[in-house]
């Protein structure tokens, strides 16, 4: 069994065997026809359930040819052009080299003496974002799992900041505030097109969904800053505290961007922390043509960016900025195993010291060797090119006799609804036909879209990451939408008649 470990005896084995992997996997990008096959749970789950685990195959040939039937086949493709579904991009190939060579060499971030250049390179690249941003000198950061995780971080430096500053300003009134007693009336406001790990990060940090102060949004889907000017004054005349005002770059449903600098004005009016979720808008940091649209942001106390959205990379690669990085100490901890505290004193620069995480993967090198092959433009004229997909994308579904568009795209998503003609289908039907159209179209494997909803209608939506896709491919899948649609409608109307 010792074959199989990767050492200087097995290099040989390693070149063959990830060589022949490579190989199956260009193969399969070459051929793919569509997104997916359209093979459904009850089809592939007992082909899985039944493999026995206990018994390996011959040799690595023999599991990939075991994988082309239980993975590779009925993958979703995120790099075909009709896959138009969640926030997941086509890669970059200079960043799928970085995550050959991380996996392979396999360090472990936490700690100088598990990382030696990785550390590194990762802090140079949280300069590189956070110069960017603009957070000044004094920014820092750390490489996550994801736009959940960051947000989290964000917020659990945010609450302990709030409790900090609350706690002492009571001292220095000549009173006693416990944490226990404060954490009850700590509240967090954002809009509620922001994304769902707000309240979940609320409910983990100790405060509870009620915490979470969700504002309304204006009629292009950013946040009511007049709302939350509102809401920000009645929170302090009840005697709580604003812990943390969210302001989001790039709404997972619209791609709308809040209003940067009016809620930057705000929550320093309120000393309140911000934080600005840019996990899908972060590929504008890069945009040769676009960066104004994010305006304000170097005024916000924490970011959260997506490299493995908007910047083209593998999942997972995603990063938290904060424009203190003293503020980083509250998730700090000293294992005398680990991190003792006399590294810190001796400069010996340990990541952990940052992190929630401890193993924590060298994801930074993906996002290092796309920008020493690609340039920072190079990453930004692909993103360039999707919000100019969206723009013109947006004009096909209004010219689209069948389709309703909600609101003109800020970035990349569009979403819109089919409507059938005449206004005398009953609306549960329409919103049953949209659910169907986007089911039928997913079974069918020819192209995936995802759905939400709006007011509480069901509505389609494209999230255009791939650069390949045209606005024939857009077309093309509206027709195919449309045809699922009347032909549920017309299912359904015959049997009610």
């Amino acid at each position: 069994m010792r074959s199989h470990l990767l050492n200087e005896t097995t290099a040989d084995l390693y070149r063959r065997s990830v060589t022949e992997g490579v190989e199956r996997v260009a193969a399969k990008l070459a051929t793919t026809e569509r997104p997916h096959t359209g093979i459904s749970v009850d089809e592939l789950a007992p082909v899985i359930n039944g493999i026995d685990l206990d018994k390996p195959l011959a040799d690595a040939a023999a599991v990939l040819d075991e994988l082309e039937d239980v993975y590779l086949r009925d993958a979703v493709y995120f790099h075909h052009p009709r896959y138009l579904g969640h926030l997941n991009c086509p890669v970059v190939i200079p960043a799928v080299l970085g995550e050959a060579i991380l996996s392979a060499v396999n360090s472990s971030l936490d700690t100088w003496d598990q990382s030696i250049g990785g550390t590194l390179i990762e802090r140079r690249l949280i300069d590189w974002t956070t110069e960017r941003i603009g957070l000044g000198p004094a920014a820092d950061g750390i490489f996550t799992s994801g736009g959940s995780q960051s947000n989290f971080h964000a917020l659990l430096l945010a609450r302990d900041e709030a409790c900090r500053l609350v706690m002492k300003k009571a001292l220095d009134e000549g009173r006693e505030l416990t944490k226990a007693e404060l954490l009850p009336k700590l509240r967090i406001f954002t809009s509620e097109a922001s994304h769902f790990s707000v309240q979940k990060s609320a409910a983990m940090l100790g405060l509870g969904y009620e915490a979470v102060i969700s504002v309304p949004v204006d009629r292009n889907r950013r946040m009511d800053t007049a709302v939350l000017a509102l809401e920000l004054e009645e929170c302090a005349s009840e005697g709580l505290f604003p812990m943390a005002v969210v302001a989001t770059a790039g709404t997972t449903d619209f791609g709308s961007i809040d209003p940067l600098p009016e809620i930057a004005r705000l929550a320093d009016e309120h000393s309140a922390w911000m934080h600005v979720d840019a996990a899908y808008g972060c590929g504008l940091l890069a945009s040769p043509t676009r960066r104004h649209l994010l305006d304000g942001i170097e005024r916000a106390d924490s970011v959260t960016v997506d490299y493995h959205k908007s910047f083209f990379q593998p999942v997972s690669s995603s990063a938290m900025l904060v424009r203190d990085r003293d503020t980083l100490k509250h998730a700090t901890y000293h294992a005398d195993y680990l991190n003792p505290r006399r590294m810190a004193e001796e400069r010996i620069p340990n990541q952990v010291d940052k992190s929630i995480q401890t193993t924590r993967r060298f994801d930074a090198l993906k996002l290092w060797v796309t920008l020493r092959v690609m340039g920072a433009d190079g990453i930004g004229s692909l993103f360039d090119e999707v919000i100019d997909l969206a723009a013109a994308g947006w004009d096909v579904i209004d010219a689209h006799p069948r389709f309703e568009v909600v609101v003109k795209p800020q970035i990349s998503t569009l979403v819109f609804r089919y409507v059938p003609e005449g206004g005398d289908i009953r609306a549960d039907l329409v919103d049953e036909a949209n659910l169907h159209a986007r089911k039928a179209l997913f079974a069918s494997g020819e192209a995936v879209v995802a759905g939400t909803k709006v007011d509480g209608k069901q509505y389609l939506k494209f999230t255009l990451l791939n650069p390949q896709t045209t606005t024939a491919d857009i077309a093309a899948v509206l027709d195919l939408l449309a045809a699922h649609a009347e032909q549920f409608l017309g299912e359904s109307l015959a049997l009610h008649r």
